[in-house]
C-alpha cells in the first residue's frame, strides 16, 4: 500500500478511492460537512463549539473517541439541530450523495430518523420528501460530472421512543419513492428490538426489508432479538456476534473455533454484518478484544466465512470515508485487492434492491476491480 502526494491510497497499483464501492451503513446526520454545519447554524442563530471547519472537524473527532456509544451519540445534538428545515435537509442530503460519489461509491443507502427533524414544524412526510429531493439533486450533479451513483433511504425509528409503528408505516408509504428499507437506531442497551414487535410485524406483512442496529452496544441477546423479533435481513454492526465464537486452539495462522448456535445461524444463512471498523473502536464495541484496529474481530469473522461488509457509520464523527476504512483494514490485516473486492461483492449482494439490480452492481464491481 502506498500514499501519493495528494493523499490518495493505492494498493497493487490501483487507487482505492477510484475503485467501485457499496455503502450500506451511513447515517445522514453523521455525515455533514463541518463547513455546512457552520453555515446552517449561522442561518438559524445556533451557536457552534468551533467557528472554523477544520477545528469543528477536530471537535467531532475528539468528542466521538470516548469508548462509549452513549457519549458518541451526544455529538448528534449539533448535527440534527441544523437539519430541521426543508432547505437544511435537502442540502445535507445533496452533499451526502456528492461526497459518496467522490469516494468511489456507486450505490449507497442512507439511514436517518425522520422523527428527529420535526422541531421547526416539518411533518414526517415533508422530511422524507426534503431528503429525497436532496438525493435526486445529488445524483443529477454526479451524473453531470460524468459519474454514476444511486442512493436509497433507510427510514429509521429511534429505539428509545414509541413511534416505531408510525415510522414503519411511513417507510412503506415511501416505497418506490426513495425508501428501500427500515432500521431502528439509538441507544441499544436496554432497548431491544422486541420492544417494537408491532412495527416489525407490520413491515414483515408488507414484505419491506429491515436492517437492525444490534451487536454494537449490546451483545448476543440484542442480535437474537433483531433476527427473531425484527426479522432483520442484515445486522447493523453485528460485531459482537464474535462473542458466540470460542477459540479452541491457535497455532500461527491456524485457528480452531467453536461456534455457538447464534453465530452458526448468522454465518450459515449469510446474514450480512454491517461492520464499521473505526466507529466500532470509538464506541467500545470491540473492547472485549482490544483497543486497536488490529484487535477488531473483523478478520476472524471474514476468515470464518461471515458475510462481512465495510462501512463508515458516521463520516463526520469518525473523520473517515469508505476509502479510509478500507485502507485501515489493509494496513491492519494485509488484505489485497481480491479481499477488498469480496467485501464489495458482499455489500452488493446485501443491498436492498431487486436481484437484477444487485447483479448489475456485482458486474460493475468486477469490471472496476479488473485492474
Amino acid at each position: 500500500m502506498s500514499i501519493d502526494a495528494n493523499g490518495d491510497v493505492s494498493i497493487q497499483g490501483a487507487s482505492l478511492r477510484s475503485l467501485p464501492k457499496v455503502s450500506l451503513h451511513d447515517h445522514l446526520d453523521g455525515a455533514l460537512r463541518p463547513a455546512t454545519i457552520i453555515e446552517l447554524a449561522d442561518a438559524i442563530g445556533l451557536e457552534v463549539p468551533e467557528s472554523s471547519p477544520v477545528e469543528l472537524g477536530k471537535w467531532f473527532a475528539t468528542k466521538s473517541d470516548s469508548g462509549s456509544l452513549v457519549e458518541y451519540l451526544k455529538t448528534f445534538d449539533l448535527t440534527t439541530a441544523v437539519m430541521q428545515t426543508q432547505e437544511g435537509l435537502t442540502r445535507v442530503a445533496r452533499e451526502f450523495v456528492q461526497d459518496l460519489a467522490a469516494d468511489g461509491v456507486i450505490y449507497g443507502e442512507v439511514r436517518w430518523a425522520p422523527e428527529q427533524h420535526l422541531a421547526r414544524g416539518l411533518t414526517l412526510e415533508q422530511t422524507v420528501e426534503a431528503v429525497q429531493q436532496g438525493i435526486e439533486e445529488g445524483e443529477d450533479a454526479v451524473d453531470r460530472a460524468g459519474r454514476s451513483i444511486r442512493v436509497g433511504q433507510l427510514i429509521t425509528a429511534m429505539r428509545h421512543t414509541d413511534r416505531a409503528r408510525e415510522i414503519a408505516e411511513l417507510a412503506v408509504d415511501f416505497r418506490g419513492r426513495g425508501a428501500v428499507g427500515f432500521d431502528i437506531a439509538g441507544p441499544e442497551d436496554g432497548f431491544p428490538p422486541s420492544n417494537h414487535r408491532a412495527a416489525f410485524d407490520y413491515l414483515a406483512g408488507n414484505f419491506f426489508p429491515v436492517t437492525v442496529h444490534a451487536g454494537e452496544a449490546a451483545g448476543l441477546a440484542s442480535i437474537r432479538s433483531a433476527l427473531l423479533d425484527g426479522r432483520a435481513l442484515r445486522l447493523g454492526h453485528g460485531v459482537r456476534i464474535a462473542e458466540d465464537l470460542e477459540v479452541i486452539t491457535e497455532e500461527g495462522d491456524e485457528v480452531q473455533v467453536q461456534f455457538g448456535d447464534l453465530a452458526r445461524w448468522v454465518r450459515d444463512r449469510e446474514i450480512p454484518l454491517e461492520l464499521s471498523p473505526s466507529s466500532n473502536l470509538q464506541t467500545g464495541a470491540i473492547e472485549k478484544w482490544g483497543r486497536t484496529l488490529a484487535d477488531h474481530p473483523f478478520d476472524l469473522l471474514y476468515q470464518l466465512g461471515f458475510a462481512v461488509t465495510v462501512n463508515v457509520d458516521n463520516r463526520t464523527m469518525s473523520a473517515t470515508s469508505l476509502t479510509r476504512e478500507l485502507a485501515l483494514l489493509v494496513e491492519a490485516f494485509e488484505y489485497d485487492l481480491d479481499d477488498l473486492e469480496t467485501f464489495q461483492f458482499n455489500a452488493a449482494a446485501a443491498a436492498f434492491l431487486p436481484v437484477e439490480e444487485r447483479e448489475e452492481l456485482v458486474e460493475m464491481i468486477a469490471e472496476g476491480f479488473d485492474i
